[in-house]
């Protein structure tokens, strides 16, 4: 379908006739879908119904990012639900806006306009461009449908064509996906990093928004970088100007809680395995902060090259999962096979951080069987794969671990 077929059929949907179809579809089960899309041509025209049970589809897939109140009053497209920006995270980085005194903001490559809505809850006036006619509609309905429009200005144009000098601060997300998929070149977004970084230079303050895997050495020497996780899974990264230059931080969500440094510490000491196994969480790994847990519980790491911390104390840290290891074994199924069997161990969660040997590959082959439970972790000490055996620690009722 052509972007203005998609455009008209989007419209379509905007009428008291469409608003009404996907109301009615909140609650529908796709499995079903034949069957309700017969039933509703009866009375609604074919273009209509196919749009409402799309947007409806759309909707019950972006309920995980944006929760159900706002997921079934907004507006999507698929590649909207796909690269928006999760709701947490965005509300994370408007409050960063907002407690930089920013009152208004230029939000670039806005897609269906996830962050300008939380930018406008946060009290902040914002300018919201996409050169794609569909997704710019898509976002000036949202903001519509959200209560939003008095402080979200959705305008259809080119970002490099767009003065961004009356407004206190820039967000850029550019396009990090084409038609083979995602975009691993920073040069390859759309528009390039090169672009967004000599936008956000000219700005007071401006985010820019990039895949978690860039390299640390093309991070501008005066941008400040943030990667952040939420509920353990690592969503973003993101270049602030006008901070803290050359600081390195993970924030992690839901908690908020963020580990930020500009001189890194030393290299923590490879050391044998202690009581306990500190799973560094991803945001903390992707910002090179593996030292700095280190050095908060006193532990240090099993292998140089693996970003697991080992420790003989049990000291709680919101940037770490702790585990009380029980076993360490050379890398051998067959014993850890009669290991489990011994303790009844019938629900196995397996991890692996250099290891070629998939978990689904362990559970098949050792079997679990029984009424208890047990981590293992498969790995390197050394340079030697291992196997290290234990559960999610527990501090003692002293606090003392």
């Amino acid at each position: 379908m052509g972007r203005v077929t998609d455009l008209a059929a989007f419209s379509a949907l905007l009428t008291d006739e469409g608003r009404g179809l996907l109301t009615g579809l909140r609650h529908y089960d796709p499995a079903q879908e034949l069957a309700v899309a017969s039933r509703l041509r009866r009375d609604h025209p074919a273009e209509l119904v196919s749009a409402a049970l799309g947007q409806a589809r759309l909707r019950q897939r972006a309920v995980a990012k944006f929760g159900a109140d706002d997921a079934y009053a907004m507006f999507f497209t698929p590649a909207g639900v796909e690269q928006s920006t999760r709701a947490s995270v965005a509300r994370h980085r408007a409050a960063a806006f907002a407690r930089l005194g920013v009152r208004s903001v230029a939000d670039l490559c806005c897609g269906i306009g996830g962050d300008a809505i939380a930018l406008a809850r946060a009290g902040v006036r914002v300018l919201a461009v996409d050169r794609d006619p569909l997704t710019a509609a898509v976002a000036r309905a949202n903001a519509e449908a959200l209560g939003l429009a008095d402080l979200i200005e959705v305008r259809c144009a080119d970002v490099t064509e767009v003065d961004t000098s009356p407004y206190d601060a820039v967000f850029v997300d550019p396009a990090r996906r084409g038609g083979r998929g995602r975009i691993f070149d920073p040069e390859a977004y759309s528009p390039p990093l090169s672009w967004a970084v000599d936008t956000a230079r000219r700005a007071r303050h401006a985010a820019l928004k990039v895949a978690p895997g860039i390299p640390h050495e093309v991070v501008p020497a005066e941008a400040e970088a943030e990667w952040i996780s939420d509920g353990g899974d690592v969503k973003e990264a993101v270049l602030w100007f006008g901070t803290a230059p050359g600081s390195v931080r993970a924030t992690l969500l839901p908690s908020g809680a963020t580990l930020a440094v500009t001189e890194p510490p030393p290299p923590p000491p490879v050391r044998r395995a202690g009581r306990y196994l500190y799973e560094p969480d991803g945001a903390v790994i992707r910002a090179h902060l593996v030292a700095e847990v280190a050095a908060r519980v006193g532990g240090g790491l099993l292998d140089e090259t693996i970003a697991y911390v080992t420790a003989d104390e049990l000291r709680p840290t919101p940037y770490a999962t702790a585990y009380e290891i029980t076993d360490e074994l050379p890398f051998h199924l067959k014993r850890l096979k009669a290991l489990l069997r011994e303790r009844e161990v019938g629900t196995l969660t397996v991890k692996k951080r250099g290891s070629a040997v998939e978990p689904e590959e362990v559970r098949r082959r050792v079997k679990p069987k029984g009424p208890n439970a047990a981590t293992v972790f498969l790995t390197r000490a050394a340079g030697a794969p291992v196997m290290l055996i234990g559960h999610p620690a527990k501090p003692a009722p002293d606090g003392r671990g």
